[in-house]
């Protein structure tokens, strides 16, 4: 099923070369019908999709989908709105962002998948740093694996330029223990927004990454 048209595409290039309240005013319906609509149905879609292998995802898409204004309050760039559409997809949607799930970006220059946890506070850094340590071999095992490490390529993520005397030791068998962020991604061809097989390759994705989810998840909440 063909989710998006050409003018979802379309709409964020001419975006770009007028990113101003007039010009987005005078597109609005546009806006409306070939972008925010359609991009609401997949989330939906998706999310029930996903829900049949997560029972705790009770999430609406209103829930997940991020606004396209931008928050320009500290920024240089004043530009009002994001050239993508983009959600997260988990228990918590955008209210949690370090739940791990999966977040979604699609817009002219790719589609974007990630997962992991992005900016997790000092507190969720030390549980998954010993949930690491703790579970080495399973964390070895979910790297190696072909799929993912075809895939994602890896865990990525900034390291901490110092970590507690406890953790150094283990650190030298798992470097990952040096993170202070644990994420992995995949980017597609903005070509592939148009396809009919967008769905399963976005479920295909979350399920190569499924066991590094739960591992991270296990890492927060224990579960």
């Amino acid at each position: 099923m063909e989710y998006f048209t050409k003018d979802y595409l379309d709409f964020f290039k001419e975006l770009a070369a007028n990113n101003n309240k007039d010009w987005f005013d005078k597109n609005r319906k546009r806006y409306e019908n070939v972008v925010r609509e359609p991009f609401k149905k997949f989330v939906s879609e998706l999310i029930k999709a996903m829900a049949r292998k997560d029972p705790e995802l009770h999430l609406e898409a209103k829930d997940a989908i991020f606004r396209i204004n931008r928050d320009i309050r500290f920024s240089k760039d004043k530009t009002p709105y994001k050239l993508n559409n983009s959600a997260i997809i988990s228990p918590k949607g955008r209210k949690d962002k370090n739940y791990p799930g999966i977040y979604i970006e699609f817009g002219p220059e790719k589609l974007a998948f990630y997962g992991g946890v992005y900016m997790p506070d000092s507190k969720q850094v030390q549980k998954i740093r010993t949930y690491f340590m703790d579970n080495s071999e399973e964390a070895i095992a979910l790297l190696n694996d072909p799929a993912f490490k075809k895939t994602f390529e890896g865990m990525h993520g900034e390291k901490s330029k110092r970590i507690a005397k406890e953790f150094r030791e283990a650190a030298e068998q798992q470097p990952l223990i040096w993170n202070k962020q644990w994420y992995y991604y995949c980017h597609l061809p903005p070509e592939q927004i148009l396809e009919e097989n967008l769905m399963s390759v976005l479920l295909d994705l979350s399920e190569k990454a499924s066991g590094m989810k739960k591992f991270l998840t296990s890492a927060l909440y224990g579960r």
